[in-house]
C-alpha cells in the first residue's frame, strides 16, 4: 500500500492534515483547567452536529460497537426485549450484541440490500399492548449493502402503535456526512465514532442520549464500569474523566467539528451526495448494479457494487492493494465475495475520487471483467462537471 494514495474504504476515513496535526499534541495534564477547553468544545460541537438542543453528549476512549454497548449497557436491564431488523452485517453485529447482554431480541430479518421495514416495525409495536419492548434498534446506514434507512418513518411507526419504546440509531457510518436530526427524528441514542464522518483515527466512541434516554439509565440492570455514564456524567461536570482520556483525538474531534460546522452542514451533506452520485454514475457506466436495491435507500457515504456472478469480488481488493497500492471495501457476511464496497465519505474530492474509479476500472480490466476503461470515469466526469456548474449558477 501507498501512503500518498486516497484510502476508498468506508472508514477509517482520509485525515485532513490539519485533523492529524491536531491530533499530534504535546502531553496533557488531563486533570488541568487546560483539558475543559478541548472536552466542552468537543461535547458542544458533537451536539451540533446531531442537530439537536436536548442531547446530552458522552465520549468514550473506544469505537463505534463501544458505543452500542455504552448505550445498551446504560439504559437496558438483563431480560430486556427489544425489536430489530437484520438487513446488514452491522444491524446483526448489533444483534449479536444485545443476545450476549442476555436481551431477549425481536428479530425482523429483511433481505439484504433493502431498507429498514417501517410498516413491519409499527404491526409488531402495535401488537405489543403491555409494552413489553423497551427499545427499537435501527441502523440509519448500513455500511456492509450500501443501504440508508429512513428513521423519520421508523419514529413515524413508533408514534402510530402509540408505544414508548427507546429509538436506538447507529449512524457509524452517517452521522457528519448524511443529514442526521437527532430531535427531529426523535431519536433517543444516537452512537457514531471517530474514524468515519469526522475524519479522524479510530478511537472515540460517540454516544448522544435524548432526556427518556438519560432518565432511563439510573433504571438500566445491566453490568457496566468502563461505559458507566453515570461516571462519565459527574467527571463531565468538573471538566475530567473518570479514567485517562485520548487527549490527541478529543482535540481532534474538537478541530473536526469547527470544519464540518465552518463548511456548513448543508453543505457537507450535499457534497457527499454529489461524490456519491458520481460514482453511481460510474457503476452504472460499467454496467454493474449496487447492492442497494433502489434509488430511495442509495447510501451517500458508501456504494456496494455487485460483480458478475461467478466472479470473486475480493479479488477486486486483493489486486488494488497489491498492485496499485489502493484500499477498496471488502464483502462481508451474506455479499461477501459477492460486492466490492467504494468508501466515499469524509475528507474526499471530486478529483479524489476519480482517481479511486480509474482505479477500480483497472483493477477490473486485469482480472478480466468486461469494462471499457475510461467509462465509469467519463460518466463521473460528465456528472461532476454538470453537477458544479449549477452550483455555481445557483450560488451567483
Amino acid at each position: 500500500m501507498s501512503f500518498q494514495n486516497p484510502v476508498f474504504i468506508p472508514g477509517p476515513t482520509n485525515m485532513p492534515d490539519a485533523l492529524r496535526k491536531a491530533c499530534d499534541m504535546p502531553t496533557l495534564d488531563h486533570r488541568s483547567p487546560l483539558f475543559g477547553e478541548i472536552l466542552q468544545p468537543a461535547l458542544s460541537g458533537v451536539k451540533k452536529i446531531l442537530k439537536s438542543e436536548l442531547a446530552e453528549v458522552f465520549i468514550f476512549p473506544s469505537t463505534g460497537t463501544g458505543g452500542w454497548e455504552t448505550v445498551i449497557t446504560n439504559t437496558l436491564s438483563p431480560g430486556d426485549k427489544i425489536l430489530a431488523a437484520r438487513n446488514g452485517m452491522f444491524s446483526h453485529r448489533w444483534i449479536d450484541l444485545c443476545q450476549r447482554h442476555g436481551l431477549d431480541v425481536v428479530i425482523v430479518d429483511t433481505p439484504w440490500g433493502t431498507g429498514l421495514p417501517a410498516d413491519r416495525y409499527e404491526e409488531i409495536l402495535a401488537a405489543d399492548t403491555h409494552h413489553e419492548i423497551k427499545a427499537v434498534l435501527a441502523t440509519h446506514n448500513e455500511t456492509a449493502t450500501g443501504v440508508k434507512s429512513d428513521i423519520a418513518a421508523v419514529r413515524r411507526a413508533l408514534n402510530n402503535a402509540k408505544h414508548p419504546a427507546l429509538l436506538y440509531v447507529d449512524g457509524v457510518s452517517s452521522i457528519a456526512s448524511m443529514d442526521f436530526r437527532m430531535d427531529e427524528w426523535g431519536v433517543d441514542a444516537a452512537v457514531t465514532g471517530s474514524q468515519k464522518g469526522f475524519m479522524l483515527p479510530a478511537g472515540l466512541a460517540i454516544v448522544g442520549l435524548s432526556p427518556k434516554a438519560q432518565a432511563a439509565v439510573d433504571q438500566g440492570k445491566l453490568p457496566r464500569t468502563f461505559f458507566d455514564i453515570r461516571d462519565m456524567r459527574k467527571s463531565y461536570a468538573v471538566n475530567a474523566y473518570p479514567y485517562t482520556p485520548a487527549v490527541g483525538l478529543l482535540n481532534g474531534l474538537k478541530h473536526s467539528c469547527d470544519m464540518l460546522l465552518s463548511e456548513g452542514l448543508d453543505n457537507v451533506f450535499a457534497r457527499h451526495h454529489r461524490i456519491a452520485e458520481g460514482v453511481r454514475a460510474a457503476v452504472h457506466a460499467w454496467g454493474l448494479q449496487l447492492c442497494a436495491g433502489s434509488r430511495d435507500v442509495y447510501s451517500d457515504t458508501v456504494s456496494a457494487i455487485r460483480t458478475p456472478e461467478g466472479f470473486n469480488a475480493t479479488d477486486i481488493i486483493t489486486h488494488a492493494a497489491g498492485k496499485y497500492g489502493v484500499a477498496f471495501g471488502v464483502g462481508l457476511g451474506e455479499v461477501a465475495g459477492k460486492v466490492f464496497r467504494i468508501g466515499h465519505l469524509g475528507s474526499l474530492t471530486d478529483v479524489m475520487t476519480l482517481s479511486g474509479l480509474a482505479t477500480a476500472e483497472m483493477v477490473m480490466a486485469d482480472l478480466g471483467l468486461s469494462i471499457k476503461l475510461g467509462s465509469g470515469v467519463a460518466a463521473a466526469q460528465d456528472y461532476y462537471r454538470t453537477e458544479e456548474a449549477v452550483s455555481s449558477k445557483e450560488a451567483a
